[in-house]
């Protein structure tokens, strides 16, 4: 989001009211939300009533009927839309809904859905393309602060790529997330049957290998909202990641499962997602309090290992990979807390000031609240989350209770709050598997829109000797560059090539313009892409007829508005691509 600070800071916490935050209506909330509890003004503890539970199993308990829970009074209902919206959308094909959509499956009137969306595409979350809302890479910044408030995949990725690539099978590191299990990081092999699980996807405990190792550390509650979702939903049919469960095995399955696991220290999965997936999983403990941390596992097919040879071929070597871990986490040292981001609160009041009532100015506060967390600031009291994000304390504590209620945040020990893995279900699945390419097409769009000029993406081929256009956006000329997308050209004759290749001229200025080479009459303008380490990975152009611009005019005219595209690419590829790979083609 840009933290643009020309206007004057937001009034202290009211907005909320003046967009009807009193008692919230239903939001498509999980049914199994406790809402915060009421505390005093003054009070750090603004958390909801469910705690962190203590260590230790007990024996499940008695089924209890889900409750559908009612949002507290202080709740900020524009920010109990706004995540209602966010979570349809993760939930839709390809991340996009029609507005018409959104308003059937949320149940907000028509006007509020305009008003949501137009908020969110302002912070850059969204992309609105006529009636279509469809997610935008920026919004993986949620996802970014829990999982880099975690330090996990940080910490331990590395260690499960390398494993990945020497047993050449899928390895992934999971999380708890109340009774079902989050994944964290996914290494996964190229292969016609490969694993379609997105980092954020959500699964069933028990119906995964890790499952068990977490539900061994589960406490009466836990077995509660177990068995309730259970009852309610047999099939999973609330868990869009794995297809509906055809056979519902025993609640006793699970719970011997759990036992053995308990004992073994480690648990099998033997086709209990879909027929011919197996993996096995190896808990990954905290050094600090041998809690169970992530969980680790090897997911094959029944095509290569079955459930008991992946327990004796691979067992051993999943287990030397956890050890490496632990001592990874045991020795790391403490992290080093980055500089929140600044002009946040200052920037939503500009917002709201520029754009009036379509801008719902405690939707944007609200989910600013969750980018202040992240490395060395995983734990956060209200006070230093009003300090993070320039909120009024008042407006902090709301915001904090909303997410509470939302099961976005927890409480932690101290009067703090930490963020939980459901944070990575605010469109984290269907947007970590997104390329490069798609993430520039609708900045060539709107580029090919301003300068009426053919725009193009391309990267570097194997060899060296030949760039590939992976996006395109044209213009609506009688004569203009005409360049499919796949096509491959000489690099050295044409701008991206001397871009990607680092051509003194390219190095020098920062840019390269061609003039002619390729073909006569036509002149090329391009620019680098560089990912977050400042890598050049792909280029940008805008390709012309000569006759209708000068060289001194490309540069002049053209060369800002083409960086300025750049810009805004690196940017999103900057927020995608820090714990996801993000192809470049």
């Amino acid at each position: 989001m840009p933290a643009h600070t020309t206007h004057d800071a937001p009034r202290d916490g009211t907005d909320g009211a003046r967009d009807g935050s009193a008692t919230a209506p239903d939001t498509g909330a999980p049914a199994e939300t406790t809402a915060p509890a009421r505390t005093k003004e003054s009070s750090e503890a603004v958390a909801p009533a469910e705690a962190v539970a203590p260590a230790g199993t007990t024996a499940p308990a008695k089924a209890v009927a889900p409750v559908k829970a009612v949002a507290p009074a202080e709740a900020v209902a524009p920010l109990l839309r706004g995540i209602a919206v966010l979570r349809r959308l993760t939930e839709a094909p390809g991340g996009t809904l029609s507005l018409s959509a959104l308003e059937k499956t949320t149940g907000l009137a028509r006007s509020t859905v305009d008003r949501l969306t137009a908020t969110l595409a302002r912070m850059g979350y969204v992309r609105l393309d006529g009636r279509d809302v469809t997610l935008a890479p920026r919004l993986m910044e949620l996802g970014n602060a829990y999982l880099a408030a975690l330090r996990l995949p940080a910490l331990l990725s590395a260690r499960a790529d390398e494993l990945a690539d020497e047993l050449d099978e899928s390895v992934s590191l999971a999380v708890g997330d109340r009774d079902g299990i989050r994944f964290i990081h996914q290494a996964t092999r190229r292969r016609a049957m490969s694993l379609s699980f997105r980092i954020g996807d959500l699964l069933p405990a028990e119906r995964t290998a890790p499952g068990p190792l977490f539900a061994a550390e589960w406490t009466d509650p836990d077995w509660h909202r177990w068995r309730s979702r259970r009852a309610a939903d047999p099939a999973d049919h609330t868990f869009p990641a794995v297809p509906p469960s055809e056979h519902v095995t025993p609640d006793e399955d699970f719970t011997l499962r759990t036992a053995r696991a308990a004992a073994d220290d480690y648990a099998l999965d033997d086709q209990l997602i879909e027929p011919g997936l197996v993996a096995l999983s190896v808990p990954v403990r905290d050094p600090g309090t041998g809690r169970v941390a992530c969980v680790a596992s090897v997911v094959s097919h029944t095509s290569r290992h079955t459930a008991a040879d992946l327990r004796t071929a691979l067992l051993p070597r999943l287990r030397a990979a956890v050890a490496a871990m632990e001592d990874d986490l045991r020795t790391a040292p403490p992290p080093e807390p980055g500089p929140p981001r600044a002009g946040l609160a200052t920037w939503t009041g500009a917002s709201k000031q520029e754009l009036g009532r379509e801008f719902v100015e405690s939707l944007a506060r609200g989910l600013t609240v969750l980018t202040a967390f992240g490395e060395g600031r995983s734990a956060l009291t209200l006070t230093q989350v009003a300090q993070a994000t320039g909120l009024a304390r008042a407006t902090a504590r709301r915001a904090l209770i909303t997410l509470g209620h939302e099961g976005l945040l927890a409480p932690a020990p101290d009067h703090t709050f930490t963020l939980t893995p459901r944070v990575l279900s605010l469109g984290f699945p269907p947007l970590s598997r997104t390329s490069l390419p798609e993430i520039a097409q609708p900045h060539l769009t709107a580029l090919a829109d301003r300068v009426h000029e053919s725009t193009s993406l391309a990267v570097l081929s194997e060899s060296c000797e030949e760039i590939q256009y992976t996006a395109r956006a044209s213009t609506t000329r009688v004569l203009s560059a005409r360049v499919t997308v796949g096509a491959r050209l000489p690099a050295r004759a044409t701008a991206l090539g001397h871009v990607l290749l680092a051509l003194p001229e390219a190095r020098t200025q920062g840019y390269a313009l061609v003039d002619e080479e390729l073909e006569a009459g036509l002149r090329s303008l391009a620019v680098p892409v560089r990912d977050r380490t400042g890598r050049v990975v792909a280029a940008v152009n805008v390709a012309m007829h000569a006759a209708r611009r000068t060289a001194a005019a490309c540069r002049t005219d053209i060369l800002p508005e083409l960086s300025r595209t750049a810009t805004h690419i690196e940017a999103d590829l900057s927020v995608a691509g820090r714990f996801v790979h993000v192809p470049l083609t």
